[in-house]
C-alpha cells in the first residue's frame, strides 16, 4: 500500500525531523491502556462515541418547549405554513423584520427552516419531535468529532487510493468522547433553540473536513490542491453562518491549519526573520508555488464576500442591546470594559474545565460588575492568562513540531470560533451563555486530551491516569443525565438557577411567571418583587406584577408599578396598554384613553389595545356624544386597522361606526351599526347611537324605532330618555306643520 504524506516543508526546530507517522504513534501509544484495541477501528469508535452522546442527554427527548423556545418556535408565525417560505430570508431567528429597528439581527435562516419542518411532520407544536432531532444532531456530530479529531491529531496522510489514515485512533476516540460527554452542551441539545449552535456545528466541520479532502491527491507541480474543495469549503462556511452567526469563522481556521499542518510553518521563526529583515524570507516564495496563496485568497474573497452579503441582508445597524443584556459593555471606562471581558473569558474557561455550575441565564446582576483592580476576582483574570499564555509559548517556541501543531490547532478552535461572543468586534446581547462555547470544547477536548497524553507519558503510574480519564468520563455523563432532566420543565429549569444565580432578577422574574402561569398568584407576586429589588429598572417584572395586582383589586400599587415601568421605557407597548386598563378600573377615563394609544403608537398591531379602546369608547358616553377624538381622521385610521386585525369584533364595529358617524361618512356608519347589531343584537347602546345616527341623516322613523328598542333593552338609559324626547317633539312640530 503506497502512502502520501504532506511533505516537511519550513519545519525549523522539530526536535529531530522524525517521521509524522512515528511521531504520532508515540502520542497514540501513551493512551493504551485506557481504551483496548477492539475499540479503536474506526467504524467501532464511531459507534461507541455516538450511542454514548445519545444516551447523555435521551432523559430531554420528552421535556416541554423552554424558555426561549416559546419566542422563537411557539410564537413564531414564520413555522406555520400561512406564512410563506420567501419569508424566513427577511426575518430574524424571532420571526421579526430585520429591517426592524427592534431585531436582534440573529440572521438563521436554516435553522429556522428545520423548525418549519419539524413542525409539519409533527402536525403542531409537539415538543418530542423537535427535541429528537437535537438529540440525533449531537450524536451525529459526535460521531463526526472522530474524524476531527483524527486529523488533528494524526495529520493528513493518504493511500495511493485517496483513503485517509486514522493514525491516532486513541487519541481521536478519546477527545471524541470528552466532547460526547460534556455537560455544557446541554442547553444546545435540550433547549430546542440550540439547534442553532448544532446546525452550525454540523456544517463548520462538515466544511473543515472539505477543505482537509483539497489535500487528498497530488498535482504535477506537486501542491496538494483542488479549488474544488476549496470553494465547498466556503460554501458549507456560508451555509454554518446562516445556521448561526459564528459558523463563518471556520474560514479563519481553515486558514490557520492550511499554514500550520499543510504549509508546515513555524510562526515564531517567519516573525524573527521579519522582525530581523532576513533575506532567507524570499524563500516564500514557494507559497506560489504549493497553491498556498491561492488557496488564502479564495478564502479571504470567499469570506469577504459572505460577510457583505450578510451585511447587506441586516440592512440596518447591529442590534441595540440594553445594559441589563451585557452591563460591562455600557461601562464608562475602557479599563473596566475589558477587566470585565478578560472576566467574562475566565468563567468561560471555567466552564468548560469544571461544569458543575451551570446555569439558563447569566445576566442581570448574575456576575456583577469589577469596578477596581482590588476585587479578588481579577485572581482569575490572572490565572486564565498565565495558563493562555503558557500554552502560546510552547504552541510557538516548542522544538517539537507536532506539539506546536496540536496545541496550535487546539488554541485555535478553542479561541476562533468564540470570537464573535467575545465582545471585540461588536456588542454581544449577554454576559456569558453557555450555548456558544459548543464549538470552542472542541478545542478544549484536544488540549486536555493532549495533556493527558504527556502525562501518562511521564509517569509510571498510567492506572492512575486512566482511573481519572474514565472517572471524568462518567461524572461528566451522570452530570449531563441530571442536566438534561432540569431541561425538561420549565419549572426545573429556573428553580435549579437559583442556587448558581440567587441574585440573577431574570431567574425570579422566570420563576414568578411560571407560578403565575399556574395560577399561584401569592407566590408569583413575591418572586416578581425579589425581582424588582434585584434590578429597580426591570420593567417586564413592573408589568407583570402589575397586572397580578390589578386582578387582585390592588389598583393603586399597579398603576404605581405601570406608572414606572413607562417612564422607564417609554416605548413598552404592554404597559401602556395596562396602564389603560387599570386606569379604566380607576374610572380615569381620559387618562386611559391616552394610555391605549399610546400603546398602540409604539405597536400598530396590538389587537388586544384596541379592542380595551372600542369598550372605553361604549363606556364614557354611548348616546348622542360618542367617544370624542381630537383628530377623527387619525380615530378613523387606528379603527380600521383594528378591524382588519379583529375583523369579528363588534365592540370595534361599534367604535368605528361612532367615528364614522361624526365624520358624516352615514352610509358606511350605518352599515357597521348594523352589523354590530347582528352580532350583539341585545346591546342598548348600539341601537341607541345607530338611532343617532339616524337622527342626524334625517332618517327620523329609522331613528325613532331604534330609540324604543334601546329603551326597551335598557330604559334607565338618560341620554336615550333625552334624544328621544327631541325626536318625538321634532316629529310633533312637523305634523303641526303639515296640518
Amino acid at each position: 500500500m503506497n502512502i502520501y504524506m504532506i511533505p516537511n516543508q519550513h519545519n525549523a526546530g522539530a526536535g529531530g525531523h522524525q517521521p509524522a507517522v512515528f511521531r504520532m504513534a508515540v502520542l497514540d501509544t501513551d493512551l493504551d491502556h485506557i481504551f483496548p484495541p477492539s475499540v479503536l477501528p474506526p467504524f467501532w469508535a464511531k459507534l461507541v462515541v455516538g450511542l454514548i452522546a445519545i444516551v447523555c442527554f435521551a432523559r430531554s427527548y420528552d421535556g416541554d418547549f423552554v424558555f426561549d423556545d416559546s419566542e422563537a418556535i411557539v410564537n413564531n408565525k414564520d413555522l406555520q405554513a400561512e406564512t410563506p417560505l420567501g419569508d424566513l430570508w427577511h426575518h430574524d431567528f424571532w420571526g421579526s423584520r430585520l429591517s426592524s429597528n427592534t431585531s436582534h439581527k440573529s440572521y438563521r435562516p436554516l435553522t429556522v427552516l428545520t423548525f418549519r419542518i419539524n413542525y409539519y411532520l409533527s402536525g403542531g407544536f409537539h415538543p418530542m419531535g423537535f427535541h429528537v432531532v437535537n438529540i440525533l444532531l449531537h450524536g451525529g456530530i459526535s460521531v463526526l468529532m472522530v474524524d476531527v479529531f483524527s486529523v488533528l491529531f494524526g495529520g493528513l496522510q493518504y493511500t495511493s487510493k485517496g483513503r485517509r489514515l486514522h493514525l491516532a485512533p486513541r487519541a481521536s476516540l478519546l477527545a471524541a468522547l470528552l466532547f460526547a460527554v460534556h455537560p455544557v452542551h446541554t442547553e444546545c441539545v435540550a433547549g430546542v433553540v440550540g439547534r442553532a449552535d448544532l446546525l452550525c456545528a454540523l456544517f463548520f466541520l462538515l466544511s473543515f473536513l472539505g477543505y482537509c479532502k483539497a489535500f487528498r491527491e497530488s498535482n504535477k507541480e506537486g501542491a496538494y490542491s483542488s479549488t474544488f474543495w476549496v470553494l465547498l469549503s466556503i460554501f458549507l462556511g456560508a451555509v454554518a453562518m446562516l445556521c448561526k452567526e459564528q459558523g463563518i469563522t471556520v474560514l479563519g481556521l481553515n486558514a490557520v491549519f492550511d499554514i500550520l499542518v499543510i504549509g508546515k510553518y513555524n510562526v515564531l521563526e517567519i516573525v524573527q526573520k521579519v522582525l530581523h529583515k532576513d533575506k532567507s524570507l524570499e524563500s516564500l516564495g514557494m507559497l506560489r508555488n504549493g497553491g498556498l496563496l491561492f488557496r488564502m485568497t479564495l478564502l479571504t474573497f470567499g469570506g469577504a464576500g459572505v460577510l457583505y452579503v450578510r451585511w447587506r441582508i441586516m440592512g440596518t445597524g447591529p442590534p441595540a442591546f440594553t445594559e441589563v443584556d451585557n452591563p460591562a459593555s455600557f461601562a464608562d471606562s475602557m479599563l473596566v470594559r475589558a477587566i470585565n471581558y478578560n472576566y467574562y473569558y475566565s468563567l468561560n474557561a471555567w466552564l468548560l474545565l469544571c461544569p458543575w455550575w451551570l446555569c439558563f441565564d447569566w445576566s442581570m446582576g448574575c456576575i456583577p460588575l469589577i469596578k477596581s483592580v482590588s476585587d479578588w476576582r481579577v485572581i482569575a483574570l490572572a490565572a486564565l492568562w498565565f495558563c493562555l499564555i503558557g500554552l502560546i509559548c510552547q504552541a510557538l517556541c516548542s522544538e517539537d513540531g507536532h506539539k506546536r501543531r496540536i496545541l496550535t490547532l487546539g488554541l485555535g478552535f478553542l479561541v476562533i470560533p468564540f470570537l464573535p461572543a467575545s465582545n471585540v468586534f461588536f456588542r454581544v446581547g449577554f454576559v456569558v451563555a453557555e450555548r456558544v462555547l459548543y464549538l470552542p470544547s472542541v478545542g478544549y477536548c484536544v488540549l486536555l486530551t493532549f495533556g493527558f497524553g504527556a502525562l501518562s507519558k511521564h509517569t509510571k503510574k498510567k492506572k492512575l491516569i486512566a482511573a481519572v480519564v474514565l472517572g471524568i468520563l462518567f461524572i461528566n455523563m451522570l452530570r449531563c443525565v441530571v442536566r438534561s432532566g432540569e431541561w425538561r420543565s420549565e419549572e426545573q429549569l429556573f428553580r435549579s438557577a437559583l442556587s448558581v444565580c440567587p441574585l440573577n432578577a431574570k431567574v425570579h422574574y422566570n420563576i414568578g411567571k411560571n407560578l403565575a402561569d399556574k395560577g399561584n398568584q401569592t407566590a408569583a407576586i413575591r418572586y416578581y418583587r425579589e425581582a424588582v429589588r434585584l434590578n429597580p429598572k426591570y420593567v417586564h417584572a413592573m408589568n407583570n406584577l402589575g397586572n397580578i395586582l390589578k386582578e387582585r383589586n390592588e389598583l393603586q400599587e399597579a398603576e404605581e408599578l405601570l406608572s414606572l415601568a413607562v417612564r422607564i421605557q417609554p416605548d413598552f407597548a404592554a404597559a401602556w396598554m395596562n396602564l389603560g386598563i387599570v386606569q379604566n378600573s380607576l374610572k380615569r377615563f381620559e387618562a386611559a384613553e391616552q394610555s391605549y394609544r399610546m400603546a398602540i403608537k409604539h405597536r400598530r398591531k396590538y389587537p388586544d389595545c384596541y379592542y380595551n379602546l372600542g369598550r372605553l369608547n361604549r363606556i364614557q358616553n354611548p348616546e348622542i356624544k360618542p367617544h370624542t377624538y381630537s383628530n377623527l381622521a387619525q380615530a378613523e385610521a387606528v379603527g380600521r386597522e383594528a378591524l382588519e386585525l379583529i375583523p369579528n369584533d363588534h365592540s370595534l364595529m361599534f367604535s368605528l361606526a361612532n367615528v364614522l358617524g361624526k365624520s358624516q361618512k352615514y352610509k358606511e356608519s350605518e352599515a357597521l351599526f348594523l352589523k354590530a347589531i347582528k352580532a350583539n343584537p341585545n346591546a342598548a347602546s348600539y341601537h341607541g347611537n345607530l338611532a343617532v345616527l339616524y337622527h342626524r341623516w334625517g332618517h327620523l322613523d329609522l331613528a325613532k324605532k331604534h330609540y324604543e328598542i334601546s329603551l326597551q333593552l335598557d330604559p334607565t338609559a338618560s341620554g336615550t330618555k333625552e334624544n328621544y324626547g327631541l325626536l318625538r317633539r321634532k316629529l310633533e312640530l312637523m305634523q303641526k306643520k303639515d296640518v
